[in-house]
């Protein structure tokens, strides 16, 4: 059996808490920040569960790692999650100065590290440049998302049959005056 690498062990955890996301509703994205081979913050998606809009887990492993090291800057620190990140979270690391972000799916619709926009690796002019590296555990991180997704779907379709099952007998019992024919 082949070792896992360090990159592919912190995906391994970053995707082991999407699915704390995904138990609670959410989409089942993780991440975890990582300083000299530690993990000093862990996240995971929950903006639906908190009313918060910027609660990806990218944003919460960050918020951990700066009360855990008192700092709201972390150079030389990793962070590792499960899919591309957004710009909204690109921009968090550059400004904690996170030295590496390592992500495992692409992200077609909203990714910031090549997909949809050009933020990371940072070359742009900011004040710090963040090195991005895509495609670690790429297939596993994608089916997690797929599997999420194909349950959403079949359990929203189910619920629209039902929903039109009653609305369609309601209308039957309408049109027959309530009673049964």
């Amino acid at each position: 059996m082949e070792r896992m690498s360090d990159e592919q062990r912190w995906m391994a955890h970053a995707m082991a808490l999407a699915a704390k996301a995904e138990a609670l509703g959410e989409v089942p994205v993780g991440a975890v920040v990582v300083l000299n081979r530690e993990i000093i913050g862990e996240g995971w998606n929950s903006p639906i569960t908190d009313s918060d809009p910027t609660a990806h887990a990218e944003i919460m492993a960050l918020r951990q790692a700066g009360e855990r090291s008192a700092n709201y800057r972390l150079p030389n620190a990793e962070l590792y999650v499960t899919l591309e990140p957004c710009v909204m979270c690109a921009g968090a690391m550059v400004h904690a100065r996170i030295k590496r972000v390592v992500f495992g799916a692409f992200d077609p619709k909203s990714g910031a590290a090549g997909s949809i926009f050009n933020l990371l690796p940072s070359e742009q002019p900011f004040n710090h440049r963040v090195e991005a590296t895509g495609g670690v555990l790429e297939a596993e991180c994608a089916e997690q998302l797929k599997t999420f997704f194909r349950k959403r779907r079949k359990a929203q379709r189910a619920a629209g049959t039902a929903a039109g099952n009653s609305t369609l007998a309601a209308s039957g019992a309408a049109s027959t005056g309530g009673s049964s024919i």
